[in-house]
């Protein structure tokens, strides 16, 4: 199976690339990238081919045609509302994984559907009130959007995934490629992450789990397990919350 992946430097992105590696179901692996992806590079793998890719709102046949064969996404680009302008954060979140769905979804046939994994975040609001955040507003905007592509083309199986506490603390294979993180970050982890795993873990999403099921989810697995309270369905677009991703998971029992 030939998945594509984006955002593979990043923190989501690294821990989906490693389970891609691991699976022997994904034949090949496109990755989409403004720049060298160094665990690819590491990774000696064949299956992998690395696309560098500048503009992530054009698609023109030369590229489109080497995704030929592509049957799921995993859209894990994204960046902190912190680091960037209004502007630019709605670009990254919302206008980058819109355009690539259009060229996407020239992908699909009514034989081989399409599945895109747009990889969202806990508190995204697909109805935002007057003071809902930022990157909640974005997010739950872009759920609609890819709600709607759905709608238009059912070969075109989009849906959402919105993590909680994204922690590689115990994937070791990741840990030399993930970013570095922000001082205040660095700060508050060692504090933070505990508590979460010890006493909130249905906040948390452990890289490697979160990393295999993106990728399964992209496969097309789990379509029949989407009738659940922690599942919010907009027509057939599914937004699995963290809860359904760690039950789905097997990581609890309920």
């Amino acid at each position: 199976m030939h998945l594509i992946l984006t955002g593979a430097t990043g923190l989501v992105g690294s821990g989906v690339l490693d389970a891609m590696i691991k699976m022997k179901d994904v034949t090949k692996i496109t990755i989409l990238s403004r720049r060298p992806v160094r665990m690819a590079e590491d990774a000696k793998d064949p299956r992998i081919n690395v696309i560098i890719h500048k503009d992530f709102e054009k698609y023109d046949p030369e590229l489109l045609s080497r995704l030929k064969g592509a049957s799921g996404c995993v859209w894990a680009l994204g960046v902190s509302q912190t680091l960037v302008t209004k502007e630019e954060y709605w670009k990254i979140t919302k206008d980058y994984a819109l355009e690539a769905s259009k060229a996407f979804e020239t992908l699909a046939s009514e034989q081989e559907p399409f599945n895109f994994v747009y990889v969202s975040g806990g508190g995204a609001m697909t109805q935002p009130g007057r003071f809902t955040a930022l990157y909640a507003r974005v997010k739950g905007e872009t759920e609609m959007a890819l709600a709607a592509m759905r709608r238009a083309n059912p070969s075109y199986h989009a849906n959402s995934v919105r993590p909680g506490y994204v922690d590689a603390s115990k994937h070791d294979a990741i840990k030399p490629y993930i970013p570095v993180q922000s001082l205040l970050y660095r700060s508050l982890n060692p504090v933070i992450g505990p508590i979460i795993r010890h006493g909130a873990q249905f906040a948390w999403s452990p890289t490697q789990d979160l990393g295999r099921f993106l990728t399964e989810m992209a496969m097309g697995r789990y379509k029949d397990q989407f009738k659940a309270k922690d599942i919010q369905m907009e027509g057939e677009f599914p937004i699995l919350e963290n809860t359904a991703f760690r039950r789905l998971m097997g990581l609890d029992s309920k």
